[in-house]
């Protein structure tokens, strides 16, 4: 995918709130050519994902300044430890984190685990930017942000317009992606018989309890909508492979992430920022399923110490608690923003306007219209976005399937 080619949320995305489909058919990650040494030639030699990772890290840390996206979660301190290792070793400048800290949000607080990663590496600069109601839905700096580029996935993507701007003339390098290539499976493997019988019986009283119903989930699409999606979403979900390296080329070609990746592309080339995903570079990802492609379910555990082994110090890939985030964008300009609405500015072919007043008129609001919510912002803001939004409801096939203070 060639990431300075706009992609944006179709009508159907932005209302379900769910991003489904690949872009294109996955394949298998390809290794870009290695020289042997002294340059010639290819070499056959495997290459560890360390290494990779340590050659993914580099044109970032030679287009100073250099900035790490970094919230002290298992993905960023991996990215922030090989950038430190490598700038280092090659004397390069020495890559700076910037970190956002957050009032009132004790589920997205990641300080301690930052504050020992920071220090394990002896970083001698950190950028660490402090947020109440400034990183909202409809806060001021996501205000900015649609103003500027229109609707983009996901809806907190403004959470990296400040670092971008941090970072303006230099590059980014982020930990994108681990969800994707490290984090635990949507299926689990079966594993030995025991495991297999108790997940039967377990499956048994599942079912027959009540399981949410599509009208749970999607109470605010119209009902036929919600069925659809809920539909193509659990089939989504079955499909995702169990061998790491179909697993990686799954993802990787998905919509969700390209999305992603062409939105986080959009803000950084508006500030001439290079933006390097280390996690998602192909030599990484060949070298990673060199390594353990053939694991069904690996672990994220066994996959970090796969990377990193003894190279880094420990607290870079000690298991922590992974923080949750919606706090930090439901705060008070969207809480005013929806008690307030008017209507206007949803798809009424998919969204049923009352029923989405009522999932809007208790709090918090569901996590899945927080796209909904900057769309009927944007419809109602006397201000034109320079970006017109995309207004494509054409739902995926089944075969795609303010400044923040300082």
């Amino acid at each position: 995918m060639d990431e300075a080619t706009p992609l944006r949320p179709t009508g159907w995305d932005v209302c379900s709130g769910v991003v489904l489909g690949h872009v294109s058919p996955p394949g298998a990650p390809t290794r870009p050519a290695r020289t042997g040494p002294g340059g010639g030639g290819a070499d056959p030699r495997p290459e560890s994902p360390l290494a990779a990772l340590e050659e993914a890290v580099l044109p970032a840390l030679r287009r100073p300044p250099c900035l790490v996206s970094f919230s002290g979660g298992l993905d960023s301190s991996l990215v922030l430890a090989v950038a430190v290792r490598v700038a280092r070793r090659a004397g390069l400048p020495e890559p700076i984190p910037a970190t956002w800290r957050f009032t009132d949000a004790p589920r997205a607080d990641e300080s301690g685990w930052q504050d020992r990663v920071v220090a394990a590496l002896g970083c001698p600069s950190w950028q660490v930017l402090r947020a109440d109601d400034d990183l909202d839905l409809t806060g001021p700096v996501a205000r900015r942000m649609l103003l500027r580029h229109g609707l983009l996935h996901p809806a907190n993507t403004h959470l990296h317009l400040p670092v971008v701007e941090l970072a303006s003339g230099g590059s980014l390098l982020t930990g994108a992606g681990g969800d994707q290539v490290l984090a635990g499976w949507r299926r689990r493997h079966p594993g030995p018989p025991y495991r297999r019988l108790r997940a039967a019986a377990h499956r048994w009283w599942r079912d027959t309890q009540r399981q949410p119903s599509a009208r749970d989930l999607f109470p605010w699409l119209r009902p036929e909508v919600a069925a659809e999606v809920h539909r193509l979403l659990r089939a989504e979900r079955r499909a995702e492979p169990r061998r790491l390296v179909e697993r990686i080329a799954w993802h990787t070609g998905r919509r969700d992430l390209r999305l992603t990746r062409a939105a986080l592309a959009e803000i950084a080339a508006h500030h001439r920022v290079r933006l390097v995903h280390p996690l998602l570079d192909d030599r990484f990802l060949a070298a990673l399923t060199d390594r353990a492609g053939h694991r069904r379910c690996p672990s994220r555990a066994d996959l970090l110490a796969e990377i990193a082994g003894d190279a880094l110090p420990g607290v870079v890939t000690a298991p922590r608690r992974k923080a949750r985030f919606l706090e930090v964008f439901l705060r008070t300009p969207t809480r005013r923003f929806v008690r307030a609405w008017d209507g206007r500015g949803v798809d009424t072919d998919l969204v049923d306007v009352e029923a989405l007043r009522r999932a809007w008129s208790r709090w918090p609001i569901p996590g899945g219209t927080a796209t909904l919510v900057q769309q009927a912002w944007l419809a109602t803001t006397t201000v034109r976005p320079v970006t017109p939004v995309t207004q494509n409801s054409r739902r995926p096939s089944d075969t795609e399937t303010t400044e923040a203070r300082s």
